[in-house]
């Protein structure tokens, strides 16, 4: 999908290939290679630095070619209830253009929407760039706490629960902590050169930061950085509880295996003193009108002597 806007004041302007002008955002989302070849010829950027965000491996890392900036930073997405991944997004800076190249549709670029026009502006590329690089950084923060609170939510089924769904459900958010560690880590590299790069002359037409966008730019690191920390802390939280509630999941199972075998010991008493008197042999209270009824009292009495003797063992 091939999407070209420029900003207008207070407004986003749609346009077309036939319609772009200098100062346009272009917008690809899993692109074609007849878009990628028609973005190539509207802004002359090489077709390998537009391709080069398409593979979901791709690290974060700064790349400067031919007048180009590339800049690829690994941005969260949300795949199922309790699914967490990163995705390479490519941005690339011209003198003229600004470009975003991306798998998928995500939650990071939907914010720079036309109801949010007010916010940012597609030809101060700079501060754009920062802007979402910013927004990266605090859906991560959004997602962490999201993974923070269904962490609580398993907690309180788990203390109960005999299955491992639950501990399947941590698996996955832990795996989803993995992805994120990783890739802040880079981002953190990358927002590093990013800050250096204010001081290379050559990059002077391509990357202009004014005082607004250093400031925007460090507090991006900060927000990574508490990101990072925030992490590190959840995935201590979850490998703890991966590891007790596997131990008590185990601990609950033997409770109800040692009650279950305490019931079949209580049911086998009757049943022996059952199978005594039902031999065809001469027993005893055989002659006696009320037999029936003593041999249930004796087998009632004798279960009732073996509860209370596993109570007092604390096997019941």
């Amino acid at each position: 999908m091939l999407q070209i806007y420029k900003s207008n004041c207070n407004t986003l302007n749609v346009l077309t290939a036939a319609t772009t002008e200098k100062g346009a955002w272009v917008n690809l989302i899993n692109p074609t290679v007849e878009e990628l070849a028609i973005t190539a010829e509207i802004t002359g950027v090489n077709s390998d630095m537009l391709k080069a965000a398409l593979d979901e491996e791709e690290r974060s890392r700064t790349e400067t070619d031919d007048g180009c900036l590339l800049v690829i930073t690994n941005i969260p997405v949300v795949r199922g209830k309790d699914g967490y991944d990163t995705l390479p997004l490519g941005i690339i800076v011209t003198a003229d253009y600004f470009i975003t190249v991306c798998l998928e549709a995500n939650d990071v670029l939907a914010e720079f929407c036309p109801a949010n026009a007010r916010l940012f502006s597609t030809f101060k590329k700079t501060r754009f760039l920062f802007q979402i690089l910013y927004k990266s950084a605090a859906y991560y923060l959004r997602y962490l706490k999201q993974i923070n609170r269904r962490t609580d939510e398993i907690e309180t089924h788990l203390r109960k629960s005999m299955k491992n769904q639950e501990l399947f459900d941590l698996l996955d958010l832990q795996k989803g902590l993995t992805y994120f560690s990783v890739s802040l880590r880079s981002n953190g590299i990358v927002l590093e050169r990013l800050l250096r790069m204010r001081t290379n002359s050559q990059l002077q037409n391509l990357i202009k930061m004014y005082e607004e966008d250093e400031d925007l730019l460090e507090d991006v690191i900060i927000e990574n950085k508490q990101a990072i920390e925030m992490v590190e802390m959840y995935t201590h939280i979850l490998n703890g509880m991966m590891d007790t509630f596997a131990s008590i999941i185990s601990n609950n199972l033997n409770i109800v295996m040692k009650f279950l075998a305490s019931m079949t010991i209580i049911l086998a008493i009757p049943t022996m003193i059952a199978s005594f008197f039902g031999m065809n042999v001469p027993i005893p209270f055989a002659e006696y009108p009320s037999g029936f009824l003593y041999i249930v009292i004796i087998a009632f009495l004798l279960a009732v002597i073996t509860v209370v003797g596993l109570w007092k063992k604390k096997m019941l």
